[in-house]
């Protein structure tokens, strides 16, 4: 495992550094307000890091990108959160289309969807899960069936937590082609515009009060053969792909919970909290938790620079933050104190509430914490696979 970073790659975090410094950072944690302007203003945020050439370093060059590697990619993402800045508002285009499309997309389709997706000037969300198929997503539902003139396909069905689909011009979508296959054989995947007639966009609220996820209904939907990704029937595998890379490192919740952690310690110091030996013990695990996650990065980010993609060991890196998470925000409610909702004015304090709410859905956001076990144990350790039924 290597833990140090080239002089080449310090001086590219520097040089990312530096912009931010001169860049008119927007909250990333701003209240509650306009989701419209909201969306306009990360749209507009995006744009300027990509026009600094911030956004997909690791994409080639001739697609926006530097053609750097997955570390530069990881420095960005570090600075980026240390600055508070927003994440990109197209990372489910930038993070997971992109390089499914480098792997699986032909010529054309790349030429015709990549150059738009860097700077959000076209929006992509994720159509995966479904009301039935969550982390079990090899028993989705969804139907393609070839069209009546033999030239495309017709989508029916139905899709959950499909973030900012509202906003989306494309959508990424796992359908079943074959029924009368083994589950997994009988998935394709698929380019869906989010414009075509049968497509409704229900947006969800959230225990945050935020309306970033959505329900997504899909009544007849043509989807043409060029929008295709891949051979039909092989979905699962380019699926792979695209959780790999959404399960991979995870720099920014590595800075967002060092910064959470340095809170803690702060309060703790200025409100006695260390003398409580049980909230000193919360506080000690807490510290340890965050030193084994920055660990699990470097171990992925290490085995990305020699394998070229994050292999089935990047679900310890999801798993371990995601309940991580969890209970830091649990120790920091209580050095809070049960007042914290009420009391004005604490900026901090309503941040770390508000990520307390958010965060309770991390173990079940790109995949279940009981997924990445049967992942882990199946991929990576090599145990026997869980019976099927």
């Amino acid at each position: 495992m290597d833990m140090t970073f080239s002089a080449e790659e310090e001086a590219f975090r520097a040089e990312v550094r530096a912009w931010l410094e001169g860049a008119p950072v927007p909250d990333a944690e701003a209240p509650e307000g306009d989701l419209d302007a909201e969306v306009e203003a990360l749209r507009h945020w995006q744009a300027q890091l990509a026009a600094a050439r911030f956004v997909g370093v690791h994409w080639p060059e001739e697609l926006g990108g530097r053609g750097l590697s997955w570390t530069h990619n990881f420095l960005v993402q570090l600075e980026l959160a240390a600055a508070r800045a927003p994440e990109v508002l197209n990372r489910i285009g930038v993070n997971l289309v992109g390089p499914t499309l480098l792997a699986h997309g032909t010529p054309a389709q790349k030429q015709r969807w990549l150059p738009a997706i860097l700077p959000a000037r076209e929006l992509w969300c994720q159509l995966f899960s479904e009301p039935g198929a969550g982390s079990d997503l090899a028993s989705l539902t969804t139907r393609a069936r070839r069209s009546a003139t033999g030239r495309g396909w017709v989508v029916d069905g139905q899709k959950v937590w499909s973030s900012y689909a509202q906003y989306a011009r494309w959508g990424y979508l796992l359908a079943r082609t074959d029924p009368d296959v083994p589950a997994q054989r009988g998935i394709t995947a698929m380019v869906v515009d989010m414009e075509a007639a049968g497509v409704e966009v229900r947006p969800l609220r959230q225990m945050t009060g935020e309306s970033e996820f959505n329900e997504v209904f899909l009544t007849g939907v043509a989807v043409p053969d060029d929008a295709v990704i891949g051979p039909p029937g092989q979905g699962w595998a380019i699926a792979a792909t695209t959780l790999a890379h959404e399960r991979g490192t995870s720099p920014r919740q590595l800075v967002v919970h060092t910064m959470l952690v340095d809170e803690m310690l702060r309060r703790a110091r200025a409100g006695g909290g260390v003398a409580d030996p049980v909230l000193r013990g919360r506080l000690a695990q807490a510290y340890a938790e965050l030193t084994i996650f920055r660990l699990h990065n470097y171990r992925t980010l290490t085995d990305v620079a020699r394998r070229g993609a994050p292999g089935p060991a990047a679900s310890v890196v999801k798993l371990f933050w995601s309940e991580m998470s969890q209970r830091m925000h649990e120790t920091a409610l209580a050095l809070l104190g049960p007042t914290a909702v009420t009391e004005p004015g604490d900026a901090e304090a309503a941040r770390i509430v508000r990520n307390s709410l958010y965060y309770r859905a991390a173990t079940i956001f790109a995949g279940t914490s009981e997924i990445q076990r049967n992942v882990i144990g199946e991929r990576s350790l090599g145990l026997p696979r869980e019976p099927r039924v």
